[in-house]
């Protein structure tokens, strides 16, 4: 069952942003980074870096995310089934961090060939569209070989411009973008996700298991209830934000509680099994998730002067999971059976 926000699908509305927004994120990224190729002059540069190869990029990511729009979002659907029992806060930070390593090290590298691959579909899909049937006996016409070959001469040239300067592409969305910031979104996830822990253990122990966040259902009559308890998450977060930013010891003790109650949770929830349609045994990945975000959450203090172990494992359990939660999502997309608009 797909998630729903004021009657909102939310799948289907992430691929209707991500067709909107993909496409000025791309302009965005080739007017900041500082490509350049030494061998054209300056307008030469400007037309091909900000306006020429941008614009194939992002037309070919637009394109993709129409044809497969259907299939993009049940993927979301899915995959949220998969991960099921991580919980919804982890599920929303590690998600937006997975994104960032997506655009560091998976965008630069597939963009190229995702534009060849979008060009040569459309170019089929024009010269055949009125074909109705196909068999293993068809032969693509020499039209559409040809309208193929020559759809995917630009997308081809525009690779060859810009794999060159992939590696600064990556250097420069790692550098300025994801390592200044991780800190302050790591310290937002912290308080959040500890917020979010004491919130879940009120509604373990007043409803005896099924915890909110990890349930597709939420009966009318606890709306109130549960209402209660986001107004409670809000000032816990809130109360741990202002003991981060003046460096109140205290704030360690309650990240310690809240892990040991994010455990605490999730065994009483598999122990009791109270999370519907879902079973312990479908759900492996799931839990091996689970622990890759508690465990990254948890390691937080540098050990040694001389190697910044706790930072560096930090970062890499990030990347980890980032990675875990991007092969899940394609894994799903590439298995689940194509869905008709």
């Amino acid at each position: 069952m797909s998630r729903k926000i004021k009657g909102i699908i939310v799948s289907r509305l992430i691929v209707l942003l991500s067709i909107f927004l993909v496409p000025i994120l791309i302009f965005i990224i080739f007017f900041l980074v500082p490509f350049q190729l030494a061998w054209a002059d300056e307008q030469t540069q400007f037309f091909l870096l900000k306006i020429l190869i941008p614009l194939v990029f992002s037309i070919s990511w637009v394109y993709f995310l129409l044809i497969f729009a259907n299939r993009t979002a049940t993927s979301i659907d899915m995959m949220d089934k998969t991960i099921g029992v991580v919980p919804l806060r982890l599920k929303f930070f590690y998600g937006l961090n997975a994104i960032f390593v997506l655009l560091i090290l998976i965008y630069p590298l597939v963009t190229p060939i995702i534009s060849v691959l979008a060009f040569a579909s459309f170019a089929w899909r024009l010269t055949t569209f009125r074909r109705e049937e196909w068999d293993s006996q068809s032969k693509t016409s020499l039209l559409t070989k040809i309208a193929v070959i020559i759809a995917i001469i630009l997308p081809i040239i525009c690779g060859i411009i810009i794999i060159p300067e992939i590696i600064t592409l990556s250097i420069y969305l790692w550098s300025t973008i994801w390592v200044p910031l991780l800190d302050y979104i790591y310290v937002i996830s912290r308080a959040l996700c500890t917020a979010l822990a004491f919130g879940s253990l009120i509604i373990l122990f007043k409803k005896s298991g099924i915890i909110e966040y990890e349930q597709f259902y939420m009966r009318p009559d606890d709306a109130s209830f549960f209402m209660g308890v986001k107004v409670f998450d809000a000032f816990c977060f809130l109360f741990f934000i202002f003991l981060e930013i003046f460096e109140i010891p205290i704030i360690d003790l309650f990240y310690y509680a809240g892990f040991v109650i994010v455990c605490f949770v999730a065994l009483a929830n598999l122990i009791k099994g109270k999370m519907e349609d879902r079973s312990f045994k479908s759900y492996i990945l799931g839990y091996l998730i689970a622990i890759v975000f508690m465990g990254s959450s948890l390691i937080t203090y540098d050990i040694g002067p001389i190697f910044d172990l706790g930072n560096t494992i930090k970062t890499w359990s990030l990347i980890l999971s980032a990675v875990i939660f991007i092969l899940i999502f394609f894994i799903t997309f590439l298995k689940i059976e194509d869905v008709e608009s």
